[in-house]
Formats: structure tokens, sequence, C-alpha cells
């Protein structure tokens, strides 16, 4: 991967926001992979009270909500969205790009209209163009955009049913971020993609055809927009020419219906030489899902990185993630060589809040390199080192884990659940100790779909 072993070739990226990148530093540039990744989720509505240590719940029995943000089923203030994207310029290196990966509304899903959703699309926007500045923002469909949520009907329906409505005022606020060419296929359907500078190309994918919450889809499971179909020509397209490409997307891949599912499996087994990083949100913790070849099921080819939300729903610290990234050279893998999250602590804020680091991946994991064979060899570390995983499990709830401890049945599920690149598939499990019962692993799963 030539300096893909983290010296001097990186380049760093947010995540909820952006990656990799061209200028400064010895040999590459600083990108940026985050922050608002896995959705931001602002709430500009209702009475914030409290000082920033305030930690009721606005949600029933009278609790004032914290005036940075609450532990309860609350999003995130608006202010608290301003005041992290106002402190990114000066947060470290500067970043090359921001990856959006969706969910912009909070989740009063059913007191929003179709004008809530555009004003909040709009809000948002405008909050990112003038904080970041010139940073290009590439963002990618949650599924909190529609209303109702989650209800994205497939193209060829017409009418004031379909997704014109969206998807028009989506190309109309990011017309500046995105060229010609990806804000037609955003029109169309939610998706696009487009060139980030020599070699690399990002595709964001509209998940919501895949989404197991997206009753139009009983229309059509498999490819209800073509999607997948124009994907594997972007990816045969970047392959002859030698291009690698970063995909983003919100909702995880191992959280869509089976079909489609399976069948993006297949797509990454085969262009796994192309594909360089796949990025997405929607369970607003900080994890990943590796993806392995299809002949063995045992050779780690793929990961997907799961950026923390900065919304704190529920019980969560709000946070972003930072992405260190091979630089733009020739011959780059353009892969990821480490990543940061950062979050704001909501227990100790006060009048003048503080993003802190959390952790820095390589480090807290004592990581060779940020490659998929290094996540499938913490996931089997994770089994016999139990200090490990307790730290895995702090970070996967931004440093605010629930009251309840992560004994043996939730420990082999999320373990599981890091195998498991595609939704519903036993076999990835298997080589994990102690076995659970599938359909016992899949109920736990099913109590942290909350998004």
């Amino acid at each position: 991967h030539g300096n893909d072993n983290g010296g001097n070739g990186g380049g760093h990226g947010v995540s909820g926001g952006g990656h990799g990148g061209n200028g400064g530093g010895d040999g590459g540039g600083h990108g940026s992979n985050g922050g608002v990744n896995g959705g931001g989720h602002g709430d500009d509505g209702g009475g914030h009270g409290g000082d920033g240590g305030d930690n009721g719940s606005s949600h029933g029995g009278g609790a004032r909500a914290g005036f940075w943000g609450s532990y309860g089923k609350c999003d995130l203030p608006l202010h608290t969205i301003e005041g992290l994207l106002a402190q990114l310029p000066s947060s470290g290196p500067p970043f090359a790009a921001a990856y959006w990966t969706g969910d912009i509304p909070a989740h009063d899903v059913w007191q929003q209209s179709r004008g809530d959703q555009l004003r909040a699309l709009r809000t948002v926007t405008a909050l990112l163009r003038r904080h970041l500045g010139p940073l290009p923002v590439y963002p990618a469909v949650g599924n909190h955009e529609a209303t109702p949520v989650n209800a994205f009907p497939p193209p060829f329906v017409r009418g004031n049913q379909s997704a014109a409505w969206l998807y028009d005022a989506m190309a109309e606020a990011w017309r500046g971020w995105l060229p010609p060419d990806a804000l037609r296929t955003l029109r169309a359907g939610g998706f696009y993609t487009a060139p980030l500078w020599p070699g690399l190309r990002l595709v964001s994918l509209n998940m919501n055809f895949c989404s197991q919450g997206n009753f139009w889809l009983l229309l059509n499971a498999t490819d209800p927009a073509g999607q997948l179909q124009w994907l594997v020509g972007v990816l045969a397209q970047a392959e002859r020419e030698g291009d690698k490409v970063h995909i983003i997307g919100h909702i995880p891949p191992a959280h869509c219906l089976h079909s489609w599912s399976w069948n993006y499996y297949r797509i990454i087994d085969r262009f796994e030489a192309t594909v360089a990083a796949q990025f997405f949100g929607h369970t607003h913790r900080d994890e990943f899902e590796l993806f392995y070849d299809l002949e063995t099921l045992s050779r780690p080819l793929g990961v997907a990185f799961l950026a923390p939300s900065v919304t704190t729903y529920i019980g969560l610290n709000p946070g972003y993630r930072v992405y260190e990234v091979a630089a733009a050279y020739a011959g780059s893998s353009h892969a990821v060589l480490d990543h940061e999250t950062f979050i704001l602590n909501l227990t100790s804020a006060q009048a003048s809040p503080r993003w802190q680091r959390l952790y820095r991946a390589r480090q807290a994991y004592g990581l060779p390199s940020a490659f998929p064979r290094d996540w499938d060899l913490l996931v089997r570390r994770f089994q016999d080192d139990e200090r490990l995983f307790q730290l895995f499990w702090f970070h996967l709830h931004k440093g605010h884990p629930p009251p309840e401890p992560c004994l043996a049945p939730c420990k082999a599920a999320l373990l599981c659940a890091l195998r498991t690149g595609r939704s519903g598939d036993p076999r990835l499990c298997h080589p994990l100790r102690p076995a659970l019962p599938f359909p016992r692993i899949r109920h736990i799963w099913s109590q942290w779909r909350l998004c």
C-alpha cells in the first residue's frame, strides 16, 4: 500500500462529515471523513432549560432538557450542532472533505410535515456552508429525511406520492457541492457518484432502498431503484480506469433487507480491490461491520465504518468521527489508516462546552494498521480480553454506556454483529465462542435498533 502504513503519507478526514486530502503535510494532505456522520438529528423546537450539566429528559415527566443536550429521549439543540461546526476548522489539521451520512430531522416523526423536513434540510445545509466554507461536503440520504419516516417510494412511483419533493430540494440545496451528473441521479433516486481527486471516486448510496422500515419495498425489495446495477457499472468503470472508490450511505448493509444486503455483499466481494473504504451511520453508535470473501467466509476483505451520531438519542454523548486516509499520490490505496472519535461530555459541559477526543482507534486497541485483517483479529481478541472488550463497549456508547453491563449474551450478539456485513447470516458468527443460538442473537439485535 505504499505509504499506507500510517507514516507521513496520511491525510485526515471528518466522519459524519468527510475524507482524505490533498494539501499540506509531508507527502500527503489532510482530509476529513466525519462531522455529522450517522446523522445530526437537530431539534430546533421545544423549550431547553437548565445548564449544561442538566441531564433531564424533555420527554414526558416534566424534566427539563439540558442547554447543550440531554441523555433522555431528546435530540440535539441546534446551537450545539452549530458549536460543533464552529470549532471544527480549528480542531486539528485542515480537512480535505466531509462525508455527511444522513438523518437531519429530529425524532418527533409523527409531528412532521414535508415543510418541516425541507426547513431542517436547508437550515443544517446553511450551517455547514457557513462554518466549513469551501470544504467540499458529500451528503447521503438518511431514513428520517422523508415524511412519514422511512417512506421512500421507488423512482417509478410518480405524482404526489413520489419522493421528488425531497430529492429536488436536496439537489437545489447541495448544488455547490456536487457536479451536474451527480445532481441528475440525486434527483432521480437519491444516489450519486462524484470524483474526489485524481484516483479516487465517491459513491453515495440511498440505503432507504434496502431499509426494513420502508414499506414501499413490498413492491420490489431486490433492487427497486436499479441502484445496485448502477453501482456495479460505476465500480466496473473505476476498475478499468485504475481508480479507488469510497462508498458512503446511511443504513449499514447488515441492517438491510436480506436480498439487497446479500447482493451488496457480493458486489463488495467482486470489487474488493476497487472499494477502498465504506462509511455508514444510522445506529448512533461507534462501531464497524466486517466483510469476508464469499468462497470461504474467513478472509477479511472489507470493513464498513459506522461513525457515531451527533445526536444524543438515546442516552449518548454527542460525537463525530475524524478519519486519516492514505494521501492522494500515484498508486495510493486511499484506505483508512486510522480514525479518532470526538465527543461532548454532557455531564461536564458548562457555559462553554469543550469537544474532546475520546479515543484514537489504533492506539486504544493496539492495532498495527487499520486494514480489514486488523479489525477481524480485534474481534477475536475481544473474546478473551474482557478489559479490551469493555473499553470497546465504553467507546461504542461515546463515553456514556448504559447502566446495565454487557454480559455474555450481549457480548456474543455484539461480536457477531461486528463480523456480519450482511443481514441474517449465522455462518459469519460460527468462529466465535461461546456460540449463542442465532435466533437469540437476532432477538438481542432487534432491541438495539431504535433509529
